[in-house]
């Protein structure tokens, strides 16, 4: 990459972070404070970076930043759609389409899971890729973030890789999938009829998995809103969680976070949660 393009990405970066208001990520503000803005670190801590790394890129040296990356920076520093479509324009990497794990996170929902700091909580996108998840999230379910491709879709491991499934009771595997193939039809019929990937996802599940070409032959359509599971932790045994489900205007992401079922001792459990730490769940 030119060193003048790695220079406009350093002056972007930190022009970005310094119009943040510590506040407006959940940090404390006092007299200490000698910078506008976020601190360096702090930036880098959001992004899942080193500082090293991220004073480099501030300073217009170092190397071109992955596309993963560069979706984490988005996010720790805010950006909008525009400001996230030009840091990869100055990276010299390609905008990712909608939907993949390297999507733009809706900056309410974002906001929104950075204040969920007690219960687990994740972002996806209605084709059940995993945006952006908080600590709980990843030791409750796994950390999802190295899944790309087909198989950035949940619904796509659901179907095709066995492993996936262990995440549920076998009893509730029948339910659990006829529940994804209704989701998946509602919003695959809520977006475009000609869209590329919502089609190229049925029509690899259609071809793959004989269970979900029944499932969608039979039509069902329902969206997933408000779902009781009951989920298999390695360490802590099953746990029975309500999970929420906060969509987005365009209906294409979905805040999600998980209670724990009345009745149940899930609230123990999930307090733990922060003590076992990310579960490793990504397979072969």
């Amino acid at each position: 990459m030119g060193s003048a393009r790695y220079t406009e990405l350093g002056a972007f970066l930190r022009s970005r972070r310094e119009r943040i208001r510590p506040a407006d990520v959940g940090l404390p503000t006092g007299p200490r404070r000698r910078v506008p803005g976020l601190r360096r670190d702090e930036v880098a801590q959001f992004a899942g970076a080193s500082v090293d790394y991220y004073n480099e890129l501030e300073r217009g040296a170092g190397s071109q930043p992955s596309e993963q990356m560069i979706a984490a920076l988005a996010r720790a520093l805010r950006l909008t759609g525009d400001e996230r479509d030009h840091l990869y324009h100055l990276a010299g990497r390609p905008v990712p389409a909608q939907g993949t794990a390297a999507s733009h996170v809706h900056p309410g929902m974002f906001d929104l899971l950075h204040r969920l700091t007690s219960t687990p909580a994740q972002v996806i996108t209605d084709l059940h890729v995993t945006l952006v998840q908080n600590p709980l999230a990843r030791a409750l379910l796994g950390d999802q973030s190295a899944f790309t491709g087909p198989r950035a879709s949940f619904v796509y491991r659901w179907f095709t890789e066995p492993g996936a499934r262990g995440l549920y009771p076998e009893a509730d595997h029948a339910a659990q999938s006829r529940a994804f193939v209704a989701d998946l039809r509602a919003a695959a019929a809520r977006r475009d009829a000609k869209d590329a990937e919502a089609s190229a996802l049925i029509g690899s599940l259609l071809e793959l998995s004989a269970e979900f070409a029944a499932l969608w032959a039979e039509r069902d359509v329902a969206f997933r809103r408000n779902d009781r599971k009951r989920l298999n932790h390695p360490m802590l045994g099953l746990i029975e969680v309500n999970c929420l489900n906060l969509f987005s205007e365009d209906g294409r992401q979905r805040l999600l976070w998980f209670t724990p079922a009345v009745g149940t001792d899930s609230a123990g459990l999930l307090d733990l949660l922060a003590v076992v730490g990310t579960q490793d769940i990504t397979g072969p």
